[in-house]
């Protein structure tokens, strides 16, 4: 299939797709936070289901063109299901779209009988999450397929690779959501609930993308992917006007309110790079030296980091603290770190959070090697 002219156009569209999601999921929150409900159809929702309509479509017709079009070897290449051939990264994305397409009437009807959602992973929301992720998986997968298959003088490898530690990236930006209320504010990160939560998510992910991508530096690329995407946004909102639309209003805004400085992750993400390059050959000794590595940084960098994070000084465009929802009352609790008298960070908490992420780094060079392999 690396070979088809048709299938990179597929890959352009489900990228274009995974980002058009995660760039309308994060303008959605911001949405919620800003604005509060007023209609299904708001350019965020939008953004969300062009990225299941393009990905649908696009590997949707990927599937029949392989099926009734397609080359002997393209056809032999092919995963088959129900009579129909295609990529398997094609057919996640089908499946993720259907998902996600679903899950719209569902949502709709959600908010006219409850309203405001109190959590960010609704029913309908859970329907839709696992709609945009199996986009995003599909997308890595039709890369790793590609990655996987490309010689290594073939002059598109480089940019395979690129592409899919952005994918990759996209992965972990979205974990991130999912984790918003538990690590989301800088004001967790002297809470052990916070590096437990990093411990679990991220290491699975990045170094999947390390030991799936023949790049250089593919989790410090992917952490890097993660981090513009929101810093991208975070720069982005403000710049449109919002209105709040939903009482209690306690904070008067006229502009959208930005995500909050993303985790610090391309330090720990280095660290992660530099365990599989330069450490031992057995797996379970890898995870062990890479996830403890990971946690050492993640920890020593985030908390130095967050005290600068939700102090007054740091005010400012990219930065500032002043990210709160229009119902927040505001007050001195801005600038304070949260649940570190119930929730401290302690020697026991920290081996906890460092059996999590070998654990987790064991599952992403599972799930790795398993992508390295793919060629359909």
């Amino acid at each position: 299939m690396t070979t088809s002219a048709t299938l990179p156009r597929a890959i352009v569209a489900s990228l274009v797709a995974a980002v058009s999601v995660i760039v309308g999921v994060i303008w959605d929150i911001s949405w919620h936070r800003s604005i509060g409900r007023d209609t299904f159809w708001t350019p965020a929702h939008l953004a969300i289901y062009l990225g299941g309509v393009l990905a649908g479509g696009a590997c949707g017709w990927l599937v029949l063109r392989t099926t009734f079009g397609g080359t002997a070897a393209e056809r032999g290449a092919a995963v088959r299901f129900w009579g129909l051939q295609g990529p398997l990264g094609a057919w996640v994305c089908i499946w993720g779209a259907i998902a996600m397409i679903t899950s719209a009437p569902f949502d709709d009807w959600w908010h006219t009988a409850y309203g405001l959602d109190v959590k960010v992973l609704s029913p309908p929301h859970a329907l839709l999450a696992a709609g945009f992720v199996g986009i995003q998986l599909g997308a890595l997968l039709l890369l790793a397929a590609r990655q996987n298959g490309a010689g290594p003088r073939d002059p598109r490898a480089r940019a395979n690779r690129v592409m899919f530690a952005a994918a990759a990236g996209l992965l972990v930006a979205t974990a991130s959501i999912f984790a918003f209320e538990q690590i989301g504010f800088p004001n967790q990160a002297h809470n052990a609930r916070y590096y437990k939560i990093g411990a679990g998510i991220f290491p699975m992910l990045l170094f999947a993308a390390a030991r799936a991508s023949s790049l250089r530096w593919p989790a410090t690329m992917a952490a890097a992917a993660y981090m513009l995407v929101n810093i991208v946004m975070i720069l982005a909102l403000p710049l449109f006007p919002a209105t709040p639309m939903l009482a209690p209003i306690y904070n008067a805004l006229d502009r959208f309110v930005p995500p909050p400085f993303p985790v610090l992750l391309v330090i720990p993400a280095l660290a992660i790079d530099l365990a599989l390059r330069h450490g031992p050959e057995n797996d379970w000794a890898r995870a062990a030296l890479g996830g403890i590595a990971f946690l050492l940084v993640l920890a020593a960098v985030q908390w130095v980091v967050a005290i600068y994070l939700v102090s007054p000084q740091s005010e400012n465009a990219l930065f500032g603290v002043q990210r709160w929802n229009y119902n927040s009352t505001l007050g001195p609790w801005r600038y304070e770190f949260w649940r570190i008298r119930d929730d401290p960070l302690t020697p026991g908490g920290l081996v906890l959070a460092a059996a999590i992420a070998v654990t987790s780094a064991r599952l992403g060079l599972w799930w790795g090697a398993w992508m390295g392999r793919v060629r359909r």
